[in-house]
């Protein structure tokens, strides 16, 4: 029997997809990384039984980046990434050990099926998975076949069963055109972000971005919101006039008719035209048209199209809608969201996703119609070669979804149904009258048939008074002849919605990353979102893109990105080398790169005029270490300290606030303390603004704070406060925060975890000592005599947090309301307390005893 390894992209795909194989005849386990669910289950494979294992990845298992020193923004020149620099695959999420996970799963299997999504990225997905497992899977006999490829666009039986049944192969061109774009996107965004970074930040101080990011669709992008508010800026209004006409063709009836010449600029002409007019008496009827119209039914629906509906009708932001569509997509809602393609196949059953929604309360009446008087073909529109248009795959009701879900699968429906759906149809009236020598026009539309506008309600033509009866000859009375003084107004900021739609006619993007650049320009501070999700530039947005423009334009405009876009389908066509492309796109911007350096105080002209100086921004906080100056702290992303007298700025952690840390100072470089803190419910440690930027001891790196310091006797060092090793990251030690009282409370300094304990203690501190069975570093309380929680009245203690059972009921772990960038658990040797007398290194919960209330907290949470 041979033994079969499936893998989907989602954990719940794999569920969905296993279920459906396996007709819920399964069994299911989870993983060894706690995340991806094993489904297993017996069956028949290309006539063979065979055991199935499914189980998944979560998106990409590796991502790409440079070795080593190259990741160090101050070791390395920013030019040396064009080609200079190595670059590696690494695990997309070490926490996960996807590779591990995979191999276990894959060693011994015979065969494996990708079911990873049907797009680019998902073929590069499918690469990295057979990177993984195929030197642990058994060695096939010669030439025979072990690697299958499941192409599929809905999570259906039908859809399911289909591509099981007709597997074909990865495609290694997809997945290079995938590899060309990340390689490209990190060495051209890193290149250009990290020197104007540091040029920038080194000089302003209220520029408020912690990152002055470069990106090669990005830039656009941020061009196109520029280029509008340009047009705003430099718009001048003009004054026009016009002349309205009224007709009274009955006693209590009026009709207002359009001036063909419709407006004029010259006051005193428009006057003359006035006078004339007013001459006569009566409006003379010269022809009455009337001629049958159609507003036809929409194409199918794509990406691009669901992404500008979702942001201008819904009010959803595109990556919110992309992150939404895809869960309709994996819950098996909706077909595959990501696709290019407004064609339905011929083969595609389109009846049978109509009878899904024929119990709908919403549109019953409308389905059961179009079932029983027929439906109408779709229009033939764009075959991407994808995948088919975004379908609703099985009915839904507004309790199952709810909000947001709810909201974007009902627009995906209707607009389905209106693609088989009749066209409006309208009867439009003309009538062309004469008053004197001027003419003037009304127009009016009937409805003879409204068609899809019944699903569509907000494309339906708008109710108007109908136009009277008359013929060529008539005559009718004039009430009113006026002229109207009006203004040209500017353009309006671009919405997002059209903002996909230049995106797209450029060859901005693809259909699945408009989302990401767009949500990109918004966190980096360039634009903000106003009403209607409309895209205002920021000062910092308008300056970058006016210094692009004058420096290099290229760099701003769509050709150059959009001529690339052009070279990495060729690559997935196969049409063109991949080496070749990588190689000749990254010599353009090099020397792109090296003519902005040296031009760039162009763009600094620029940044004077908008921005401050470091010296002339913040406020002052700590005393310098050098000068024993005070030193000013800038708030505006990223927050530092900048010593004006020395010239120097100090990088901060972000993401929380700062304050002075009672006046105490580091008694290696004499610089003030600072206390940073991400508030009540979060964690707080003190820093040296000093140390933080420039590590003092070999174990430590750049950016860690007093926590994480390895200072022997300094009493804010880790060697002073640390407790034991963390109850979940293997790298982190507990340091107690001296600052928490009467709320104590020790947090891990390499995680998000905290430890609240002794709330109401008068007095906590770390002993010398340290515990005989886990090697934590006791812990000495002293409580209020009114308030101590100890046995008999007693107000001191002295034991393990987690051993001691005087302690059991005073601690309770949690973690942090707000996760700082720099937590996180780091590789290595796990690192000791300190050198403290009496101290081993570690601080290590003992396995062996998890009785005690820590312990099992800690088995809870993982």
């Amino acid at each position: 029997m041979k033994t079969v390894l499936m893998v989907a992209e989602k954990p719940s795909l794999a569920q969905s997809i296993a279920k459906i194989l396996s007709r819920g005849n399964m069994s299911s386990r989870k993983g060894l990384n706690g995340v991806c669910s094993v489904h297993e289950y017996t069956g028949s494979f290309i006539g063979q039984s065979a055991h199935f294992k499914m189980t998944s990845v979560c998106g990409h298992v590796m991502t790409l980046d440079f070795i080593g020193k190259y990741n160090s923004w101050d070791k390395v020149d920013p030019a040396e990434l064009f080609s200079k620099a190595p670059t590696e695959k690494k695990e997309a999420n070490p926490k996960l050990t996807m590779v591990k996970f995979l191999q276990v799963e894959g060693r011994g299997c015979d065969c494996i099926v990708l079911w990873l999504d049907c797009d680019k990225e998902g073929e590069n997905i499918c690469f990295e998975v057979l990177d993984a497992v195929l030197p642990v899977m058994n060695k096939p006999r010669s030439t025979e076949r072990t690697i299958y490829r499941a192409k599929f666009s809905s999570i259906t039986d039908t859809d399911i069963c289909n591509a099981m049944n007709h597997l074909g192969e990865p495609n290694r061109n997809e997945a290079l055109s995938v590899d060309a774009r990340q390689e490209l996107d990190l060495r051209i965004g890193c290149a250009f972000t990290r020197f104007q970074t540091k040029y920038f930040q080194g000089k302003y101080g209220n520029l408020d971005s912690s990152l002055i990011s470069f990106g090669p669709c990005q830039t656009p992008t941020l061009g196109f919101c520029v280029e509008r508010h340009d047009k705003i800026q430099s718009f001048k209004p003009e004054t026009y006039w016009v002349l309205q006409a009224k007709v009274n063709p009955e006693k209590e009836s009026s009709l207002i008719l359009d001036w063909d010449r419709v407006r004029m600029f010259d006051r005193e002409i428009a006057q003359m035209f006035l006078n004339i007019t007013k001459m006569a008496k009566e409006a003379k009827v010269e022809s009455v048209s009337k001629k049958e119209k159609v507003k036809q039914r929409p194409l199918a629906l794509n990406t691009v199209e669901m992404l500008r509906v979702a942001s201008a009708a819904l009010g959803m932001g595109p990556q919110h809608a992309m992150q939404i569509a895809e869960r309709l997509y994996t819950q098996g809602y909706i077909s595959y969201p990501r696709t290019e393609t407004t064609h339905y196949p011929e083969n595609f059953d389109l009846k049978g996703c109509l009878r899904q929604q024929a119990n709908n309360p919403y549109w019953a009446e409308t389905v059961k119609a179009l079932l029983s008087e027929g439906i109408n073909r779709p229009r033939k529109g764009h075959d991407a070669g994808d995948h088919p248009p975004i379908t609703p795959m099985r009915a839904a009701t507004e309790a199952e979804l709810g909000g947001d879900g709810w909201r974007l699968y009902e627009y995906i429906t209707r607009h389905f149904i209106a693609t088989v759906s009749a066209d409006c149809k309208y009867l439009q009236t003309t009538i062309s009258f004469s008053i004197g020598p001027e003419r003037f026009t009304c127009i009016g539309k009937v409805v003879t048939s409204p068609g899809f506008t019944e699903i569509m309600p907000w494309h339906s033509i708008p109710l108007e008074e109908s136009l009277p009866h008359c013929e060529k000859g008539d005559l009718f009375p004039i009430g009113e002849i006026k002229l109207l003084e009006k203004q040209t107004s500017p353009p309006d900021y671009l919405t997002e919605a059209e903002l996909i739609t230049l995106m797209e006619k450029h060859g901005i993007g693809t259909d699945a990353s408009i989302p990401v650049h767009i949500n990109n320009i918004c966190q980096r501070n360039y634009v903000i979102v106003e009403s209607s999700r409309r895209l205002k530039p920021t000062n910092l947005g308008i300056v970058l893109v006016h210094g692009y423009y004058k420096i290099d334009a290229e760099l701003v405009l769509p050709t150059i990105r959009s001529a690339v876009e052009k070279q990495l389908n060729l690559i997935a066509l196969g049409k063109a080398n991949y080496h070749q492309v990588l190689e000749h796109t990254l010599d353009i911007f090099k020397r792109k790169f090296h003519y902005f350096v040296d031009s760039i105080a162009g763009m600094d002209e620029l940044m004077e005029v908008s921005f401050s100086p470091l010296a002339a921004t913040g406020k002052p906080l700590s005393r310098c270490g050098k000068c024993h100056r005070f030193m000013k702290y800038i708030q505006a992303k990223p927050s530092r300290l900048h010593c004006s007298h020395c010239d120097d700025t100090y990088s901060l952690p972000q993401n929380g606030t700062i304050k002075l840390y009672k006046e105490l100072r580091c008694p290696l470089d004499d610089f003030e303390l600072v206390l940073w803190s991400s508030g009540s419910r979060g964690k707080s440690y003190p820093l040296c603004p000093y140390c933080y930027n420039h590590p003092p001891f070999r174990d430590m790196k750049k950016g860690m704070g007093c926590n994480e310091c390895t200072h022997p006797t300094c009493q804010h060092s880790l060697s002073m406060l640390g407790i034991g090793q963390c109850v979940e990251c293997e790298n982190g030690v507990l340091v107690l925060d001296s600052t928490s009282g009467p709320k104590w409370k020790m947090a891990c300094n390499k995680c998000n975890v905290i430890v609240h304990f002794f709330e109401n203690a008068h007095k906590v501190r770390v002993s010398l000592e340290t515990c005989d069975l886990c090697d934590a570093a006791l812990v000495d309380v002293d409580f209020n005599k009114a308030k101590s929680p100890l046995p008999g009245d007693e107000t001191q203690h002295s034991g393990c947090i987690f051993c001691d059972p005087v302690f059991q009921d005073l601690v309770e772990l949690k973690h942090a309301a707000m996760r700082h960038p720099m937590h996180r658990g780091g590789q290595g040797k796990r690192q000791g307390r300190g050198r403290g007398k009496g101290r081993r290194p570690g601080g290590r919960l003992n396995p062996k005893k998890p009785k005690d209330k820590m312990a099992a907290l800690a088995a809870y949470f993982v």
